[in-house]
């Protein structure tokens, strides 16, 4: 299994960085996603909208979503990882109703990071939703 710290704990090393060395925890947070078999790299579970290519690949372990995801920048890789440590390993039915969005909010992303790394994540939030609401239901 993965082995992301949950977002508080990101969060409060986040808090006390400022500008490079938040990039630099976001990439060693991304260096922490599982690898992810080139295989699954298709167009399928590619996320649209994003300005770096971004894969997610869902799956289930005991009714909990497991996502396996990379992608070829290391920042964006990162909020990617960020994104997943929201939801990752936890039951179906609780990220369906989890605001994924709002668990973000504390990171300020959009004033930290250029609009062009940040433009996809609501797209890859709406896959995690949607993979979680039709799992829980």
């Amino acid at each position: 299994m993965t082995s992301l710290p949950p977002l508080q704990e990101i969060y409060d090393e986040y808090e006390l960085l400022e500008g490079e060395d938040r990039y630099r925890l976001l990439i060693d947070l991304g260096r922490k996603l599982e690898p992810m078999p080139d295989a699954l790299k298709t167009d399928a579970t590619k996320v649209r909208g994003c300005s770096a290519s971004v894969w997610v690949y869902p799956t289930t372990v005991d009714g909990r979503l497991h996502f396996l995801a990379d992608s070829n920048a290391a920042i964006t890789k990162g909020i990617v990882a960020l994104v997943l440590s929201a939801v990752q390993d936890k039951p179906a039915a609780e990220v369906a109703k989890l605001d994924i969005q709002e668990a973000l909010a504390p990171f300020e992303l959009s004033s930290h990071l250029s609009a062009n790394r940040t433009q996809g994540v609501p797209n890859m939030i709406a896959l995690v939703r949607e993979t979680a609401q039709r799992i829980a239901a």
